[in-house]
Order: structure tokens, then sequence, then C-alpha cells
């Protein structure tokens, strides 16, 4: 985004208020970003920030609303890797409402396009929010590891070993049940297992998980 842009700019700052539990300001500036909009990118942009400031859920699932159709105007480049956050505050919002069809459907499009998100960082933050939202709306069906790995995740936090937390949460974390993903947790555990530096128990629990993705 152009942060020359006066919509940009203001959301920046309303950004900055929100940083400063300054909630009031930020929505003051938020608003004033909307008012200001002169195009439908610049509204995208706009409510996306704004629906942040909502004071019940059915006003935050309207501006949330508001963004994607204004992104969908749009329709170009500019907004391609806004989609994986545009559909998963919708999801969000309808599973805040109790809606869960809607939600996992909003999911489960975010899913799709997770990739146009930029990497990094921001990528990844998108790719955990989905897999959590899918898993919480019954998106994702009971993996193999699913009754695995949560008991070694929470020994390995009990102790604080932080270079096996920190191959395998992504990895676990971001799997959004595909081919891809399976590859990748398996690889993480791979990395791990081959390491042997885990306690007895630890390194047969993730040959267990290993072998539970490894079928078919």
């Amino acid at each position: 985004m152009n942060p020359d842009n006066p919509v940009v700019r203001l959301c920046a700052e309303g950004m900055r208020a929100e940083a400063d539990g300054r909630a009031a300001d930020a929505r003051d500036l938020f608003e004033k970003a909307w008012e200001t909009a002169t195009d439908d990118y610049e509204a995208c942009v706009a409510a996306h920030y704004l629906a942040r400031h909502q004071p019940t859920p059915e006003d935050t699932l309207h501006w949330n609303r508001e963004c994607l159709a204004r992104a969908d105007n749009v329709g170009d480049d500019r907004v391609r890797g806004f989609y994986p956050s545009l559909h998963i505050n919708l999801g969000t919002a309808y599973r805040d409402l109790g809606d869960l069809t809607k939600a996992r459907e909003h999911f489960l499009l975010a899913a799709t396009c997770v990739d146009d998100a930029p990497q990094g960082q921001y990528g990844d933050w998108n790719r955990f929010a989905i897999a959590e939202g899918l898993r919480s709306t019954g998106g994702l069906e009971h993996g193999p590891v699913d009754d695995l790995l949560p008991d070694l995740l929470t020994r390995l936090c009990a102790r604080a070993d932080l270079k096996a937390l920190g191959l395998i949460l992504p990895a676990y974390l971001g799997d959004l049940g595909t081919d891809t993903d399976r590859v990748r947790l398996t690889m993480a555990l791979h990395m791990v297992h081959a390491a042997r530096w885990l306690p007895d128990d630890d390194q047969t629990a993730i040959g267990q998980a290993i072998a539970a993705l490894s079928m078919p």
C-alpha cells in the first residue's frame, strides 16, 4: 500500500492509536479514513480497519462484508493479497454469531487463496488463523497425528524446548489438511527425530507421528 495515500495514512495513524491503547481515537481515525475514501480500493482498506472497532458482532460482520464487496469491485492485483485475511475476518465474524456453516465456508475460501498473502510472518499468521478456524468449525477432518502431537507439544512447552517447538509448531499449527501440509509436517518431525536430543518417550512419540503421517 502507498504510505502517501491519505486513507492509508489515516489507517496507519489509527493503528498507532490502537498500539497506544487509544481505542476511541483509533475508531475516529478509521471512520475518517472511510469518509475520505474516493474509490473502492480506499474504501476496502478503510472498511477493513473500521471493522475492528464495532460495538456488536453484527456491526463487525457488516463492515467485513463491506470490505469484501469493495475488494471484489476493485478486482485487480492491488487486492489479491487481501483475500485470505478478508475471508478469515468474515469467518471469524460468522463464528462469533454462531453461524458455523457460513464461518466454515469463508475459512475454506481463505485456504484456497492463502498463498496469495505476502510470505513471512504475515503469511504464517494467515495460515495459522485459517487452520484454527477450520478446526473450530468442522472444516478439517481429524488427522492422523491429532491424537499424538498435542501431548508431545505440551511436554516440549513445559520444558521450554524452543528448538523442537520452533521446528514442529509452524508446520502443525499451519496444517490445512493438504498433501503439501502433510509433507511439511512430516519433514519437521523427521528433522527433530533425526537429531535425537529428546528424551526416549518423546522420540517414540515423534516416531509414531511420522508413521501415522506415512499411512495412506
